[in-house]
Order: C-alpha cells, then sequence, then structure tokens
C-alpha cells in the first residue's frame, strides 16, 4: 500500500495567506499544514509517499520536509501539478509512482483526530475496489455528499443545494490499481477539472465502493474559518495529551 498527498492548487479561498506561499505550507497551530495528513499516512503503516504539488512554491516542500525523516521515512518523492485542473488530475500524476499498487490518497489540509489504520486494514484485506471516509457535518451542502441506502454507498452528490445525508465524503479516499484507468475516461466538469467525484461515482456504479464513518474529529483547512478550527482543535488535542503526560508521571513518581 502506498500513500500520496495532493498539496498543489492556489489556495484562492484563503488569500491573502496564500498570496507568497503554498495553502499547504501555512501553521496549523505550531506544525505547517502538510504536517497532518502525512503524519496521517505514517501512523497508518504506510512509508512509501508521494506529494503533489505546483505552483511558485514546490521547491519549498522539499526544503522543509526533504526525505521524510523527521517522519521516519527514509525517502518522499515528489512530482508537480501544472495549472488547476482538479483533484483526479493530481491524482493522476501519480500512476508511475503506485505502479500497480493499491493507494490511499489524502488532501493535504486535512486534519484528522485518529488513525486511519484500520480502515487501511479493512480496505487492504477486501483486495479491490475502493473506499471512501465519511463524515457526518452540520453543513454537508460545503462538501460531496453520500446518498446511502442500509450499508450500501449509491451515489456522491458535489455540493447539493439539498443534501440527501448528513455525511460529507472527507478528503480520504482508497483505490486499487484500476483508478487510473478510471481517470482517463473522464472529461472535464463545468469547472474545466477532472473531479473526485466522478472517480468516486464510477466505482459505486460498478458496485465496488465502500465506506466508512471516520472516528474522532475530522475538519478540512481550506477557508480562514476551517484553519481556525483545525488550529484550535490540534491545540485542544496537544493540551489533553500534554495532560495525561503530566498524569502519567505524577503516578509514577508518586508510587
Amino acid at each position: 500500500m502506498k500513500g500520496v498527498v495532493l498539496a498543489g492548487g492556489l489556495g484562492k479561498r484563503l488569500e491573502p495567506l496564500t498570496r507568497i506561499t503554498n495553502k499547504h505550507l501555512l501553521p496549523v497551530y505550531d506544525r505547517p499544514m502538510i504536517y497532518y495528513p502525512l503524519q496521517t499516512l505514517v501512523e497508518a503503516g504506510i512509508s512509501q509517499i508521494l506529494i503533489v504539488t505546483g505552483g511558485a512554491n514546490a521547491g519549498d516542500f522539499l526544503r522543509l520536509l526533504g526525505n521524510g525523516e523527521e517522519f521516519g521515512l527514509k525517502h518522499l518523492d515528489y512530482t508537480y501539478q501544472r495549472g488547476e485542473g482538479g483533484i483526479a488530475d493530481a491524482l493522476r500524476l501519480a500512476e508511475h509512482f503506485a505502479a500497480g499498487e493499491p493507494i490511499v490518497v489524502i488532501l493535504g489540509d486535512n486534519v484528522v483526530e485518529r488513525s486511519i489504520r484500520s480502515y487501511v486494514q479493512r480496505f487492504t484485506a477486501a483486495g479491490k475496489g475502493a473506499k471512501i471516509l465519511l463524515k457526518e457535518v452540520d453543513d454537508p451542502s460545503r462538501f460531496g455528499v453520500a446518498e446511502l441506502r442500509g450499508d450500501r454507498i449509491i451515489g456522491i452528490e458535489e455540493k447539493p443545494r439539498q443534501p440527501k445525508s448528513p455525511y460529507a465524503v472527507t478528503g480520504i479516499y482508497l483505490y486499487d490499481a484500476k483508478v487510473f484507468d478510471v481517470i482517463r475516461t473522464l472529461t472535464p466538469s463545468g469547472r474545466g477539472e477532472l473531479e473526485i467525484t466522478d472517480v468516486n461515482n464510477a466505482y459505486i456504479a460498478r458496485g465496488e465502493m465502500t465506506y466508512d464513518i471516520l472516528d474522532g474529529w475530522w475538519t478540512d483547512a481550506g477557508l480562514p474559518e476551517t484553519l481556525y478550527r483545525a488550529a484550535s482543535l490540534v491545540r485542544e488535542r496537544a493540551l489533553q495529551q500534554e495532560g495525561i503526560g503530566v498524569s502519567i508521571r505524577e503516578a509514577v513518581t508518586n508510587r
């Protein structure tokens, strides 16, 4: 299993913060945003990771991350996306890196509370198809929204005015090697982009899509308010972990 972090785009919704840097290099509490999806993949047991980036600041990722030693990695791969062709277009660039293996794809502005290892393991055991991670949200019309029927997902609608469920598609996707064949069949949407929703709906149409409900909190950090929310959630988690650590040390000391 290999991992792909999609960290391209211009981040226009975060201007003027992104006028001179890539969105994924902005701070979320005490670390650059890109650290969080990388750590999520590493904690899931994935050691071969590709970062897809673009724009004028692509070289800054290499200077910041190097070969990933800070994350316990021996090597990091990088590739460059020209322009803004959409998420599926960015994923297309990972075909050579994937080399026929299944992949876990995470958007570079996604921050999660807990490990995704169990979802990766279930997908690996299935051996084929695709899996997406969903999360119940208060504002589903801002996301791709899953329509569920029993334990099946029967469709995904992008930013619907009248959502058919409260379950947003998070920016974490698991695919077999067929995903690149699917991408080759896509045509640009009205936005002129290759849409990841079209990829997911293609798997759904073939009966090869499963889903899990993500445990713990999740947020993207692509808007000023969600960037603030991500920093607040990460800070709260850090303080809780620090408190647990202090309690353990005190318990050991007082024995």
